[in-house]
């Protein structure tokens, strides 16, 4: 594909904007976008530049939305976005020196309980429920452990963040997917720091498709500040489930190489 052409810079357009929509209420538009720019040409190292590039876009969109909407306040994360910034920092710096395809191992498990957490507990982020631990803690966990996470490798960032504002906080999942975004935006920044460092950004496609990320992103947030749990819910599942399948799919011989050598270690 003719990476400039109209018809192709068209659709990457609109493939910002649905994955915008996407990500602004569960988290995984990464699953369409990178996909997207390597089908039109674009190298790994550029996808993935460009990708945090536009996916910027669309966590700044939502976020403003969530902002003047009253459903959050950056100023009281601070703690919680300055944890997740030095968390993405690092993880972007050292996924430039390190083998990032460990981690594919575990996050389908990770994402598959995420799903059976949601299906399971079907009052699970409708209201506010107990707190499990103080926001410095969760701030130096969450807000590190997933910032490295999004910096090193990124699929599901959103999904995770989402989770662990419900299920420790105590958030309902409107008010932790306007949590999410914030650090969301955070991670993406902070990331896009070095990825520009590094050269590697495309930017005549990165800001086209941010705009169709930021259109996106705003009509995704709408949604859930109208409908909350009823829509972010079951987009979580789904959300939790397709890149799980992504991930498998995509290194489906490394994990079997692995569970066939756990089996053998196990044997004897």
């Amino acid at each position: 594909m003719d990476l400039l052409t109209p018809e192709s810079l068209g659709l990457l357009f609109l493939l910002g904007a649905v994955a915008g929509f996407v990500d602004s209420i569960a988290g995984g538009g990464g699953l369409l976008t990178i996909p997207g720019l390597l089908a039109a040409g674009i190298s790994p190292a550029e996808a993935l530049a460009t990708n945090k590039l536009q996916s910027s876009f669309g966590s700044l969109s939502a976020t403003v939305k969530f902002v003047r909407r009253g459903e959050v306040h950056p100023g009281a994360m601070r703690t919680m976005i300055a944890c997740t910034f030095v968390g993405a920092a690092t993880g972007a710096i050292l996924v430039q020196m390190l083998d990032s395809s460990f981690m594919r191992d575990v996050i389908p498990i990770l994402l598959i309980g995420i799903a059976i957490y949601l299906l399971l507990s079907p009052k699970a982020g409708e209201l506010d429920a107990h707190q499990r631990i103080g926001e410095h803690a969760f701030a130096l966990s969450v807000g590190t452990g997933i910032g490295f996470y999004d910096g090193f490798f990124g699929p599901g960032t959103g999904t995770f963040f989402a989770i662990a504002f419900v299920s420790l906080l105590g958030h309902n999942l409107r008010k932790a997917t306007a949590h999410t975004k914030v650090l969301n935006l955070t991670s993406n920044l902070a990331s896009l720091l070095f990825f520009i460092a590094g050269g590697h950004v495309l930017w005549i496609v990165g800001l086209l498709m941010g705009v169709g990320q930021f259109i996106g992103a705003q009509a995704g947030a709408h949604m859930v500040i109208r409908n909350g749990a009823r829509v972010v819910r079951p987009m979580l599942v789904v959300a939790s489930v397709v890149i799980t399948a992504k991930l498998v799919w995509s290194d489906d011989q490394n994990i079997l190489r692995h569970m066939y050598s756990a089996l053998a270690s196990w044997i004897g």
